[in-house]
């Protein structure tokens, strides 16, 4: 977690989330660091449908379209993220936690959105595990996709 909050303080940029599946998992993850104000924004949990229109920005014909847990509405969170916090760098996450299936898609799908100077990529992933494990691994997934943007070479 250090490493990720030292790689934007070298960069002098600043992260903002906007978490579903998650619940505020990843910047409740980012902010257990201290010092972590220099550089974590804040974040915006979304998990009604409603709230990732209304709080996130996400284009409601986006979800009307494609449904909540979509690669595109994880990237529109991750861009709403950082539009809404005035931050450098947005991660968004959906998915489904189970222990079920939720309209049709299966529990452990993942969809993590990254936007940031010059991305904006999406990572899906199928995480196994009951609903906890599922929520866990997202968080460090998605930790872990913005590390790697962060410092590409892996230091």
């Amino acid at each position: 977690m250090s490493a990720v909050l030292d790689a934007l303080r070298t960069r002098g940029e600043t992260v903002a989330t906007a978490e579903s599946i998650t619940a505020g998992g990843v910047c409740a993850a980012l902010t257990s660091v201290s010092g972590a104000s220099d550089v974590v924004r804040g974040g915006v949990i979304v998990y009604a449908t409603d709230l990732k229109i209304g709080l996130a920005g996400v284009p409601r014909a986006l979800i009307d379209a494609r449904g909540a847990v979509d690669p595109e509405v994880a990237l529109a969170l991750a861009e709403g993220a950082r539009k809404r916090c005035e931050a450098d760098w947005g991660l968004g996450l959906t998915g489904v936690a189970g222990p079920g299936p939720s309209d049709g898609i299966e529990a452990g799908t993942v969809h993590i959105g990254l936007a940031g100077p010059g991305v904006r990529t999406t990572t899906p992933a199928r995480l196994a595990g009951d609903r906890d494990q599922v929520r866990a691994d997202a968080v460090r997934l998605a930790l872990r996709v913005l590390a790697e943007h962060l410092d590409p070479a892996g230091r």
